[in-house]
């Protein structure tokens, strides 16, 4: 009998230790205040204009682009970025702008070219690119079947 006793108090207090543990949450709960969201700041910075990147020296090679935007409360309006310029034939089309390219096509026996088309894939900082450039290279040396057999 004493020992069912003791069993009731057990659970009586785990259970008390329960509704506590519920009205305290619920009380943390309901004492909190909605926070009002805060509103997104609205800027009237306008998109960065980047320039064309001019080489440091020389054509192509390392060199800056300079970026300026609009508004009265941005930060910062102008600067200036790195930039790159390829020293190959992709010169030709702008370092800004980037072509997927097909294969080479066969070797032009008459001219000793041999061509390729590039589609635009892509224009960097507001180029101003061709949708389509084509490409020739020399044909290079004809390869010979080498010969067969030890020398």
């Amino acid at each position: 009998m004493q020992q069912q006793q003791q069993q009731r108090r057990m659970f009586t207090a785990a259970l008390l230790a329960l509704v506590f543990v519920l009205a305290a949450v619920s009380t943390t709960e309901a004492g909190k205040k909605e926070k009002p969201e805060k509103k997104a700041k609205k800027s009237d910075c306008g998109e960065w204009q980047w320039s064309v990147c001019v080489p440091t020296s020389g054509d192509c090679g390392l060199g800056t682009r300079e970026g300026t935007r609009t508004g009265a409360e941005c930060k910062q309006t102008t600067k200036t970025q790195k930039c790159k310029i390829p020293c190959n034939w992709k010169k030709q089309f702008g370092a800004e702008c980037k072509y997927q390219f097909q294969a080479w096509g066969e070797c032009d026996l008459n001219t000793a070219l041999k061509t390729r088309t590039g589609n635009l894939k892509r224009a960097l900082h507001n180029a101003d690119c061709q949708k389509t450039v084509t490409i020739s290279k020399p044909c290079g040396k004809l390869t010979k079947p080498k010969p067969q057999g030890k020398f």
